[in-house]
């Protein structure tokens, strides 16, 4: 039919309801619930298509989600949750209404995509800090449960935010940052996955230039506070690390009293968002330095 027709037909039917007629309003109704089965398999097809990465451009994204009245947001963050010990489609059903409530954004839906062991989300934002909210909510997900006292153990990743063409990268993303932690930290966390450090590296492998890249990335706000200050914070931390983290020993090294090293490793934890006691975040570093060494 034409948009013409259509018009017309609407008009037309719009003015049976008004006079009562029954077989109108029954025929209305019909209408109504096979728009709405029809739209929602078509936005659940455009959703799948999209995370399998079945858009070659913007334009022809746009396009189609227009034919199935998918409005689209600016960015969307990937969420990838599995339910551990999962009893079946009740499981999913709960992990999957779980997930809307805590996600709920006004102006656009959420899409949930089911996966071999239970959901995937493209989680609309428009700004960054809504990203960080997303993120947020994600990681507190665990809390989230025991709080309301659900009958589920949630493990699960978060890859980053990006433009809707992006979706399938940042789905994989979050594949990885599930399967990473389980791994790592065991199950029932969900991890964000740029908070990964080294371990998303190891996991995929990485290319000479990749490691370049990861090296730059972890290295790069200690070198920014260096030259901005006139410091020596990367200096320190070399010292540090490779003098067994003997305080004394780096402070000799250093000419520097051993409280100035104290307080640098806390600028350095602080400014590398990284806790120096801790293995995982030790890895993250001394992976960067050895890779500096070596490419530079």
């Amino acid at each position: 039919m034409t948009p013409q027709e259509i018009a017309a037909f609407v008009d037309a039917l719009a003015a049976a309801v008004a006079k009562g007629d029954e077989e109108a309003l029954r025929f209305a109704a019909a209408m109504a619930a096979e728009r709405s089965r029809n739209g929602a398999a078509g936005s659940h097809a455009f959703w799948q298509r999209l995370a399998g990465g079945g858009y070659a451009d913007e334009a022809s994204l746009r396009e189609s989600a227009g034919a199935v009245g998918v409005r689209l947001a600016p960015a969307y963050v990937a969420v990838s949750l599995e339910a551990e010990d999962a009893t079946g489609s009740q499981t999913t059903a709960e992990l999957r209404r779980l997930a809307l409530d805590v996600f709920a954004s006004p102006g656009n839906d959420v899409a949930v995509l089911e996966s071999a062991g239970g959901i995937e989300l493209l989680v609309p934002v428009a700004r960054e800090v809504d990203a960080s909210n997303a993120r947020t909510a994600a990681t507190l997900l665990p809390k989230t449960i025991a709080k309301r006292k659900l009958p589920l153990r949630v493990s699960g990743g978060v890859g980053g935010a990006g433009p809707p063409i992006s979706a399938p990268q940042h789905l994989q993303r979050a594949r990885n940052a599930l399967a990473i932690g389980r791994r790592i930290f065991g199950p029932g966390r969900v991890h964000v996955h740029d908070e990964l450090g080294a371990y998303t590296m190891l996991h995929g492998g990485a290319s000479a230039e990749q490691l370049r890249t990861f090296s730059a990335s972890v290295l790069g706000p200690l070198r920014d506070y260096d030259r901005k200050h006139q410091t020596e914070l990367e200096r320190t931390l070399r010292l540090y690390f490779s003098c067994g983290q003997n305080v004394k020993t780096a402070a000799a090294e250093l000419n520097v009293h051993r409280h100035t090293v104290f307080y640098r490793l806390r600028q350095i934890a602080e400014i590398c968002r990284s806790d120096l006691a801790a293995p995982h975040d030790q890895l993250t570093l001394r992976l960067a330095m050895a890779i500096d060494a070596l490419h530079t």
